[in-house]
């Protein structure tokens, strides 16, 4: 089983609206405020433009509303094509003007995330973290910290977002292994622009992914059943 993985920026968005559904347009008239609408709209487009790659459908702006994105019960997305769920599933996620989506066949449990590395203060990992994760941290370098925590953070979000739960659970019901539970230190920790293994916790059942970072985000993406692959790089996906 592949994941894809597919990254727009906020200049990637088209002027005008006409891509939504009617229904996303009622939905984005309703939302007060400006970051709220500009983060919906970016990963909705994102989303879509995912979709329209993975399913080899135009990806024209009209031809778009016929790809509309649904929040399901616990707000996780679902795509339908044409009012019919499609035959994929996919994960969003939004950071400070970029916005990603992993995207695979059906019946997978999927999850992705973005965060960007930057310092948190040590009451963050006392209250979000697990004693492992909290033991990686302690074997690397101040300056290797601030990625560290994006990335065990952007990993429990990814786990999270797959069981379609998000932080209505406690993040610490999820353990992020991100190097086979050895420490990361030196060049593990590098910005990075391949992907590397990833795996995670959560009640005895274990998620397995990948992750990535470039600059200061850290990308990861989690699923089950296991991927064997994630489609990245190229024109396509990126």
């Amino acid at each position: 089983m592949e994941v894809a993985w597919f990254e727009q920026t906020s200049a990637d968005l088209p002027a005008d609206d006409s891509w939504l559904s009617a229904t996303e347009a009622v939905r984005l008239s309703g939302m007060r405020f400006p970051k709220r609408r500009a983060d919906w709209k970016l990963g909705r487009w994102t989303a879509k433009r995912a979709v329209s790659l993975y399913l080899t459908l135009p990806a024209d702006l009209q031809s778009l509303t016929r790809i509309e994105i649904r929040p399901d019960p616990s707000g996780a997305p679902e795509v339908f094509f044409g009012n019919e769920p499609a035959p994929v599933g996919i994960s969003i996620s939004h950071r400070e003007g970029r916005a990603a989506c992993a995207i695979a066949g059906p019946m997978v449990q999927l999850g992705c995330d973005l965060e960007i590395a930057e310092p948190r203060s040590d009451a963050f990992a006392s209250d979000y973290f697990t004693v492992p994760e909290q033991e990686l941290l302690a074997h690397v370098s101040p300056e290797e910290r601030p990625q560290l925590l994006a990335l065990l953070w952007s990993g429990k979000e990814s786990v999270l977002k797959a069981l379609r739960e998000g932080l209505r659970l406690d993040p610490r019901s999820v353990t992020v292994d991100p190097n086979g539970g050895r420490a990361l230190a030196g060049a593990g920790l590098q910005p990075c622009s391949s992907w590397r293994p990833l795996r995670a916790h959560h009640e005895g059942r274990i998620f397995h992914g990948w992750w990535r970072q470039t600059d200061k985000i850290v990308r990861t993406m989690v699923a089950d059943p296991a991927p064997v692959a994630i489609v990245s790089g190229a024109a396509v996906f990126s």
